[in-house]
């Protein structure tokens, strides 16, 4: 038995279930919920949804074995845990794969900033020879045949499925994936179980002395910009960057800043993955000349050695950590 909201009248409603209910309403009952879960799994009812269903699809891939998540995993915050991912043949990619979570507000993705939309980023990898490397004609052919992705694409857009529409799906899921339940969420809105005293102490590290916040800086500590760390001397590091897409010299070795949601579950960093451990990453930042020699263009920001003490460190991580959120 279950009461519901009253009538219009102001009467109490109560409606039985199951065994209260003759067999002809039992079935009935039984068809409508049947019909309902299939829509709500196969049928898609959002762009949303249709977006998940393709990001764990192998569908989109040359033989099918290689989905968006597998490389970004989504319990690590939609990010790897291999220093360079495999797509299809087991070909190694260029670059680290970086976290997804977070993209709303970005203004470019890739490390290089090629794509300026999440429309335009999504597809990349799908044609990627390296990674997924399937064709247009390939994928829109597949999904026009797939019964529930057929139905799903004439529902939703009005028009069988192109490489448009796929774009849409895709990137209205991943704009599904934003993060704010995290110790630091909570510190600043002096919500129960915030950070602990060494991350705070942490984050006037962060703040101050590290240099952190000079690049790390916005809701999701990113400017969305571009800096050379330091990263690239033109031999054993020779990743350009953003310099492959602008020509401009000035770009040398330059990256897109990343945000630091959930950094502490992304591991390895940098775009080769070069590190692995937030604890690298650390004493690369407080002393970059002690494991890159003749850096080409590193940012005057890291011209000189922090000077933090191993109790700032530890400080610092634990404010990195506490930016992780609690459904990871």
């Amino acid at each position: 038995m279950q009461t519901i909201p009253k009538s219009p009248e102001g009467k109490t409603q109560t409606t039985y279930f199951c065994g209260m209910i003759s067999r002809p309403s039992f079935f009935v009952f039984a068809a409508l919920a049947t019909l309902l879960f299939s829509f709500a799994n196969s049928a898609f009812p959002t762009v949303e949804k249709l977006g998940e269903r393709l990001f764990f699809d192998p569908i989109l891939s040359l033989d099918s074995t290689v989905s968006c998540a597998s490389c970004h995993i989504p319990q690590f915050a939609f990010a790897d845990t291999a220093r360079l991912s495999r797509g299809v043949g087991g070909r190694l990619g260029r670059r680290n794969a970086p976290a997804v979570t977070n993209m709303s507000a970005r203004q470019h993705f890739f490390f290089d900033g090629r794509a300026l939309t999440l429309e335009q980023q999504v597809l990349m990898p799908i044609q990627d020879t390296l990674e997924m490397r399937a064709t247009p004609e390939l994928v829109t052919s597949r999904l026009r045949s797939s019964g529930d992705y057929s139905v799903a694409f004439q529902q939703l857009f009005g028009k069988q499925a192109d490489m448009g529409s796929l774009a849409n799906a895709l990137a209205a899921y991943i704009r599904t994936l934003e993060t704010s339940d995290t110790p630091f969420d909570r510190w600043m809105q002096d919500k129960p179980n915030p950070m602990s005293e060494a991350a705070v102490r942490g984050r006037e590290i962060f703040m101050n002395k590290g240099k952190c916040f000079d690049c790390h800086f916005s809701p999701d500590f990113t400017g969305d910009e571009f800096r050379n760390i330091g990263l690239f001397n033109g031999k054993d590091l020779n990743d350009t960057g953003r310099f492959a897409i602008t020509r401009d010299s000035a770009d040398l070795g330059k990256m897109k800043v990343p945000g630091l949601r959930n950094v502490a579950v992304t591991a390895p960093y940098m775009h080769n993955g070069m590190f692995g451990t937030l604890e690298e990453v650390i004493d690369y930042y407080d002393n970059p000349n002690a494991f890159v020699h003749n850096s080409i263009g590193r940012d005057t920001l890291l011209a000189r050695p922090l000077g933090l003490t191993p109790q700032e460190k530890s400080d610092l991580k634990s404010f990195l950590e506490a930016l992780t959120d609690e459904q990871f």
